[in-house]
């Protein structure tokens, strides 16, 4: 492995086919001050840019597991390395979601993340779109309501939360997020 980390590898990658990623999960979930493990890393990208990293980064020993329409899962067997899920969106999205995300430094790489707001509606899409994920997803979301000071009563929260979610699972944030 020519790469000190998968992080370097990535943005390597990144930076060498002019591929625009956000970093998602549990580092993105990390800097809105929820202290949470983690055992791999999402990015959020269109399958085009993925298409241009994908050989470069199976070059370094990563196989695909597992494939469907807007996500991809690359293991590898090597130690010291995570495995990497891939989830896609259009080229529109995205860029409203690094225009409107920040930009932070992970083991000497810089890698943009999406907004607060962004986020959160990530977890919920994710949630209604696969119920199996409300258990890890929600406590997110409301450890990030707490800490961050998020007014869940207001209507643009409200709204978030039933354009990317559904109203039983604002109603759960509204019961959770009291406690």
């Amino acid at each position: 492995m020519r790469y000190s980390s998968v992080f370097h590898l990535i943005s390597f990658a990144a930076s060498e086919k002019s591929a625009d990623l956000v970093l998602i999960g549990g580092f993105a979930v990390n800097y809105y001050g929820v202290s949470r493990q983690t055992i791999d890393l999402d990015f959020l990208t269109t399958n085009e840019d993925f298409k241009k990293i994908v050989d470069l980064i199976k070059k370094e020993g990563y196989k695909k597991d597992c494939s469907q329409d807007i996500f991809v899962r690359l293991r590898t067997d090597t130690d010291y390395l995570l495995d990497l899920d891939f989830m896609f969106v259009d080229k529109e999205t995205l860029s409203k979601i690094i225009k409107e995300g920040k930009e932070i430094d992970v083991a000497g790489q810089k890698f943009a993340i999406p907004s607060l707001m962004h986020l959160i509606a990530l977890k919920l899409h994710s949630i209604k779109n696969n119920p199996e994920r409300i258990a890890k997803d929600l406590i997110d979301i409301i450890e990030m309501i707490k800490i961050n000071k998020i007014d869940v009563m207001s209507k643009d929260f409200k709204g978030l939360c039933l354009e990317y979610g559904t109203e039983s699972l604002y109603n759960d944030i509204l019961d959770k997020s009291k406690t």
